[in-house]
């Protein structure tokens, strides 16, 4: 089977060309599987941004979200076997999603939802495992008492849209999100936000509601930007979660003089870093994907593109970085 992809042209960074690369082999934990959808996230603008500023060696494939079947596995590869449908979100470090054929370590993939199409599947792995992480694993909201507010700053988002009903699914706590715009706020609702408030006034907007501060703050864009109104608003001994890498120094003063703790949660850290408990993020999609087989969560797929291309790839890129998108993007292969 040809392999072919779109890529970052190292000639000229900003625009994306058609390659054909080899036919990848399988490493021990590897498999090889043929991709039948791909979203596209805020990380793909990133690394393209990364890439026009740098310069390139030589062509990059972005993607990591990806639906896909599997044709082949590697000699330690277990759960898994050629003909299998998977769902994943990749790693940073190797060749991405926009190809036909990709190498996925399998202890990061997980069985795709049988209820959900290729796009559908393909819109929810990095946006469910940075959720999941951050609420869990960093912030441990499910230790949470009754009572407790969770703010969840960008909510009709990718990770907002699905951090939303796990909050309330698998915690106590009063969830607010933020949402600006009347669509905005119907989808957090839909989602199972308890309460949505407007991002551009956060503590006039929360004292509309009786609340000067919250327990747990998930800050899911603009760590700058937001930043003084999070040290303001959380509560002593408080939690602040941030997916945003911050580009200036960040004043801790507050913070200190609350006892509040800062956690930042990057998905890729475990596959990067090839972590002990790297499978745990095989295991989280397997829980994801039975918690849409249930009807207990719903895909955040939004808008479908038709066929891999520089001009699908292209339109994708652009409408992430217009930064007004709810839910997913997602081509179709």
């Amino acid at each position: 089977m040809n392999n072919r992809a779109i890529a970052i042209n190292p000639e000229n960074p900003e625009q994306f060309i058609e390659i054909q690369p080899e036919t990848p082999t399988p490493g021990d934990y590897d498999l090889l599987v043929e991709v039948k959808a791909a979203s596209v996230n805020p990380v793909d603008t990133k690394v393209h941004k990364g890439a026009k500023k740098n310069g390139l060696q030589a062509p990059r494939i972005l993607g990591w979200d990806a639906s896909a079947v599997v044709l082949e596995t590697g000699s330690k590869v277990s759960g898994f076997k050629a003909g299998d449908e998977v769902y994943y979100a990749g790693d940073i470090t190797r060749p991405g999603s926009n190809s036909t054929l990709q190498l996925i370590d399998a202890r990061i993939t997980g069985h795709k939802p049988k209820s959900l199409d290729w796009a559908a599947a393909a819109a929810i792995p990095l946006t469910a495992l940075t959720a999941w992480e951050g609420l869990f694993e960093r912030l441990n909201i499910q230790d949470a008492q009754e009572g407790k507010t969770l703010l969840i700053i960008g909510g009709a988002g990718g990770v907002g849209s699905l951090a939303i009903p796990f909050a309330k699914l698998h915690s106590k706590l009063k969830v607010i999100a933020t949402a600006s715009r009347p669509d905005s706020v119907q989808w957090c609702l839909d989602r199972g936000a308890d309460l949505t408030i407007n991002y551009k006034d956060m503590p006039g907007e929360l004292e509309k509601l009786g609340l000067k501060q919250v327990d747990y703050i998930f800050c899911l864009n603009d760590t700058d930007g937001h930043w003084d109104t999070m040290a303001k608003l959380i509560a002593p001994q408080g939690h602040i979660c941030t997916i945003v890498e911050n580009e200036q120094p960040l004043d801790m003063n507050e913070l200190k003089l609350k006892s509040a703790a800062l956690h930042f949660e990057f998905m890729y850290t475990r596959s990067m870093y090839n972590t002990p408990d790297i499978a745990r993020q095989g295991e989280i999609l397997n829980d994801v994907a039975a918690l849409l087989d249930d009807g207990k969560i719903a895909t955040t797929l939004n808008d479908t593109l038709q066929g891999l291309s520089v001009e699908t790839l292209t339109e994708a890129h652009q409408r992430v970085l217009e930064g007004h998108m709810r839910g997913k993007v997602v081509m179709v292969y």
